[in-house]
């Protein structure tokens, strides 16, 4: 997953492709395969990922061989290109050819509705993209293995063994992807 702020006043644009470029260009220093990259992306970050997939100019023309979408809202804009996902998908747009996508969401999830991940799996089939759909028994924050603490404002290592057994659901997709 890229390192991204989407607080930076371009909305985290310079950083995801900073982040994507480092990945391509140092990847193979690290033991890595450059050419078979995933792009995962949590909240945010998951639809952020959708859109790299849909768009060969969201990264200047860049595409990873997979994306994992990780508990995303795919009816908002997403910082790339400034479009929605399911919205890009359902217009007579020109796409960027087919990569798979796998689609990870929290059954619990009160942020994101788990209808956004149907919905997004369901209209790339329907255009003839590969790609899964893992509905976890967890919230927004469980799907990484999180749980959210109100006082301190951020995602905190979770303890309880339903949210540890669905992150490690989804480090599983990450993993094969």
């Amino acid at each position: 997953m890229p390192d991204w702020r989407p607080d930076a006043e371009d909305g985290g644009r310079t950083h995801l492709r900073e982040s994507a470029l480092f990945v391509r260009q140092h990847g193979a220093d690290f033991n890595g395969d450059v050419t078979r990259i995933t792009l995962a992306g949590w909240s945010l970050g998951g639809k952020t990922a959708v859109a790299v997939a849909l768009d060969d100019a969201a990264l200047d023309g860049w595409r990873p061989r997979t994306v994992v979408a990780i508990a995303g809202r795919y009816t908002s804009p997403d910082p790339l290109t400034g479009r929605a996902a399911l919205e890009r998908l359902a217009e007579d747009d020109a796409l960027a050819s087919p990569i798979p996508v796998q689609v990870v969401h929290g059954t619990a999830d009160s942020l994101v509705d788990v209808e956004q991940a149907r919905r997004l799996h369901t209209a790339l089939r329907q255009r003839g993209w590969p790609t899964t759909l893992s509905e976890l028994d967890t919230d927004h924050a469980g799907v990484v293995m999180t749980v959210y603490d109100p006082e301190a404002h951020r995602c905190l290592p979770a303890r309880d063994e339903r949210v540890l057994r669905a992150g490690n659901e989804t480090a599983r997709v990450v993993a094969q992807a």
